[in-house]
C-alpha cells in the first residue's frame, strides 16, 4: 500500500486543529498498561516508534501527531506488525497535550521525545512552533521522577528556543549529550547526518 499523502506543514492555529481531544485512558491503549510509557510528540509517520517498539519491547509507546491521516496509517502498520505496545493519537500537542494525557497515572510516563519539529522560520509564524511553556508544564506534571525529555533538531535557533523553555522549568534539569541515546534514529536524523550537518540535542531530567 502506498504512503498516505499529506501536507508537510499544517497550521496548528487553524480552527480544525483547535478541537479538544478526548483524554486517553492507558488501559484502553495497551495490552499491558503497567509498562513504563515512552511518548514521541510530533511523531509524523511514526516509523521511529514502530522500530523502537520492537527493539525495546519493555515499554509502551505512544505517538502524538497533528496530521490525522498519518495517525491512521501508523496505527494500521502497528496493528499489522502485531505490536500491542504501540499506539498513535491525533492531537494538536501545542494546544492540547495537557488534555490528552491528563488521565495518565502518575509515574507512568518515563520518556518523552521531541524530534525535528517544524521550525516555522518566518517571524509572523513563530506562534505556530510546537514547543511552548504550556507543553513543558504538561510534560513535567506527568513525567515520572527521574523521567527524561529528549529534544533534538538540526535548526540551531530552534534548538536554543526549545532548550531554553525546558531549561527554565523548575521541575527539570538539563543533561548535556553529544549523541542520540536510542538504538533507532528518525528518517530526518539519518538524512541530516548523511549530509554531515550538525544535530543539536539535549536531555532534561525530572527533578524529585
Amino acid at each position: 500500500m502506498p504512503r498516505v499523502r499529506v501536507h508537510q506543514h499544517v497550521n496548528p492555529l487553524a480552527p480544525f486543529y483547535r478541537q479538544t481531544p478526548v483524554p486517553l485512558v492507558i488501559e484502553d491503549l495497551f495490552s499491558d498498561p503497567a509498562r513504563p510509557l515512552f511518548m514521541d510528540i510530533g511523531c509524523a509517520r511514526g516509523r521511529f516508534l514502530l522500530k523502537m517498539a520492537s527493539e525495546l519491547p519493555e515499554y509502551n509507546y505512544l505517538g502524538v501527531e497533528i496530521r490525522e491521516p498519518l495517525v491512521e496509517e501508523a496505527n494500521r502498520l502497528a496493528a499489522e506488525a502485531g505490536l500491542a505496545n504501540l499506539r498513535y493519537s491525533f492531537c494538536n500537542a501545542m494546544l492540547w497535550l495537557d488534555r490528552l494525557i491528563e488521565n495518565f497515572p502518575d509515574g507512568r510516563l518515563q520518556m518523552v521525545t521531541i524530534q525535528f519539529p517544524d521550525p516555522w522560520f518566518k517571524k509572523k509564524h513563530e506562534k505556530r512552533r510546537m514547543v511552548n511553556r504550556e507543553m513543558a508544564d504538561a510534560i513535567a506534571r506527568k513525567l515520572a521522577p527521574a523521567g527524561k525529555v529528549f529534544v533534538q533538531t538540526d535548526i540551531e535557533f530552534l534548538a536554543e528556543e526549545m532548550f531554553e523553555i525546558f531549561r527554565s522549568h523548575e521541575a527539570l534539569a538539563e543533561e548535556k549529550i553529544d549523541a542520540n541515546p536510542f538504538p533507532v534514529k528518525t528518517e530526518r536524523e539519518l538524512a541530516v547526518e548523511g549530509k554531515s550537518l550538525p544535530v543539536y540535542r539535549s536531555i532534561f531530567n525530572r527533578i524529585g
